[in-house]
């Protein structure tokens, strides 16, 4: 939590010993926010997908996660051309705590634009290790289905 902000405080103290320096109050309240600013989460991927047609091949949100640590990964797929019968879509989320672990939604089968699956899921990964995405589709019909998907990643600690 940021210190309340000392607005009635001298920024620069006037006695020989602090001449020049930041008064107490004010390194306090300038700490406060560098430490609330390093505890929050940081945006540290963005993938904003054009439509498509088809699956996506298994691809890397982040190659290296660096520290071990934990992640919030949050998707929103769109259908934006339905296909002439049916069709599905499903997101799946491939991270290592260890071992190898898949998290999915549900498969989107409204077959209509208006068609949305948004969904915010917790990951723990292990120091090093790769933090993935892919899809399954199917379409039937003359047309086929195109979605687009939009994926953030942000670290929560570590």
């Amino acid at each position: 939590m940021i210190p309340s902000f000392p607005f009635r405080e001298r920024l620069i103290g006037l006695d020989a010993l602090a001449q020049g320096m930041l008064t107490q109050p004010w390194q306090i309240w300038l700490r406060g926010l560098v430490d609330a600013t390093n505890a929050s989460p940081q945006v540290v991927k963005n993938v904003t997908g054009t439509p498509t047609g088809s699956i996506i091949a298994t691809t890397a949100l982040l190659a290296n996660t660096g520290s071990a640590g934990l992640f919030r990964v949050s998707w929103f797929v769109r259908i934006t051309r339905r296909a002439t019968t049916s069709s599905s879509v499903r997101v799946f989320i491939n991270f290592n705590d260890g071992v190898a672990l898949t998290i999915s939604g549900t498969a989107v089968t409204g077959n209509q634009v208006t068609t949305i699956q948004q969904q915010t899921v917790l990951v723990r990964c292990a120091a090093g290790s790769a933090l993935t995405y892919n899809t399954t589709y199917s379409s039937s019909g003359a047309t086929s289905m195109q979605y687009a998907l939009s994926i953030i990643v942000e670290r929560l600690n570590g």
